[in-house]
């Protein structure tokens, strides 16, 4: 790795690492310059903004949640295990809720919609390629796999990730995911224990 960039590496470390302890919106770029002992001028070389460091920061943990998800899933069998690990795999820990707080607060919308679409992108590989294995077992009847997952998961990010939905939203979810993967009525019932934490209207 170049001087360069295992700099940049360092300085995101300690920006992660101040955005969990104190809040996105409680440090300063200061504090970070202080933390790294280097001045202003090289941090600003680095990250223009401290929106910049946070987009920075979110993807690195996208790519820390891809490997955990890639990881998870291997000698695994079951096609439910699978989905239920790479789900929870590419989720933020609950120590990095607030920086997940602070990519979709209004003011990073477009932050927000950028990062959302990297997050996509990096998931819908991996779990066509678990799509791909139920067909072969019989589980899944479908083809397009690859537009399918995008389109799965494009709907699940509108739907939950502000936590308004309903019981009804989630019952018909799951109807939905089983018709577009060609599953059989029930077969992705697990998702509903995935679904949490948001607030449920009845």
């Amino acid at each position: 790795m170049k001087k360069g960039e295992k700099r940049k590496q360092e300085l995101l470390k300690i920006a992660y690492r101040l955005f969990v302890e104190k809040g996105y919106d409680n440090t300063s770029i200061d504090e970070i310059i202080a933390e790294a002992g280097i001045a202003k001028g090289t941090y600003y070389y680095y990250f223009p903004s401290k929106e910049a460091t946070l987009e920075a920061v979110t993807d690195m943990m996208i790519c820390e949640e891809v490997e955990r998800a890639k990881a998870a899933i291997a000698g695994m069998s079951s096609i439910p295990e699978k989905m239920v690990a790479v789900i929870y795999s590419l989720r933020p820990d609950k120590e990095e809720e607030s920086i997940a707080n602070a990519v979709t607060a209004p003011e990073n919308i477009i932050l927000h919609e950028k990062l959302n679409k990297k997050l996509i992108a990096e998931a819908v590989p991996i779990l066509s390629g678990i799509v791909r294995e139920g067909v072969k077992q019989g589980v899944f009847n479908c083809e397009y796999i690859e537009e399918r997952m995008r389109m799965i998961l494009i709907m699940s990010s509108h739907m939950f990730d502000e936590g308004d939905y309903t019981e009804n939203d989630v019952m018909v979810f799951i109807d939905t995911v089983e018709k577009t993967l060609g599953a059989k009525a029930g077969e992705m019932d697990f998702v509903k224990s995935l679904i949490k934490g948001g607030q449920r209207n009845e």
